[in-house]
Order: C-alpha cells, then sequence, then structure tokens
C-alpha cells in the first residue's frame, strides 16, 4: 500500500476527545502535497494515527455551513 502524506495546515477545532485521548478535529490538511482542503476526523494524540473521515473543498464546506446555518 503507497504510504499516505499529510501536513495538517491549519488546525481550526476540537469537537470532542475520548477516554482513549483521540479527538474529532476539524483541520485544513494538505494530502499528498495538494491543495489543503477541510478534514473532519479523529485524531490520536500525537497526530500520527487517523480515523476515517470527511474530506471537503471549499465550495462544499460553504455549503455545508450555509446549510447548518439554516437548520
Amino acid at each position: 500500500m503507497a504510504s499516505l502524506k499529510y501536513e495538517i495546515v491549519e488546525h481550526i477545532g476540537v469537537l470532542s476527545e475520548s477516554n482513549s485521548g483521540w479527538t474529532k478535529e476539524l483541520n485544513l490538511v494538505s494530502w499528498n502535497d495538494r491543495e489543503p482542503k477541510y478534514d473532519l476526523r479523529d485524531w490520536a494524540p500525537d497526530h500520527e494515527k487517523m480515523g476515517k473521515g470527511v474530506t471537503l473543498s471549499q465550495d462544499e464546506f460553504m455549503q455545508l455551513k450555509n446549510i447548518l446555518q439554516e437548520y
């Protein structure tokens, strides 16, 4: 399996923390040296491991923001 390169460009916030110390975070992440995208997923305390998540472009993030504000 090919290695996955990532860089957390901007830490936006933590939504929750589990008893094991993993946190569900919203970050701006660059995957494999590509343009950063909004990313929501669980992270280990050292950010060396991650769970499955959702990655959104700027347009998708803004649409989600609009939907949540209307809800």
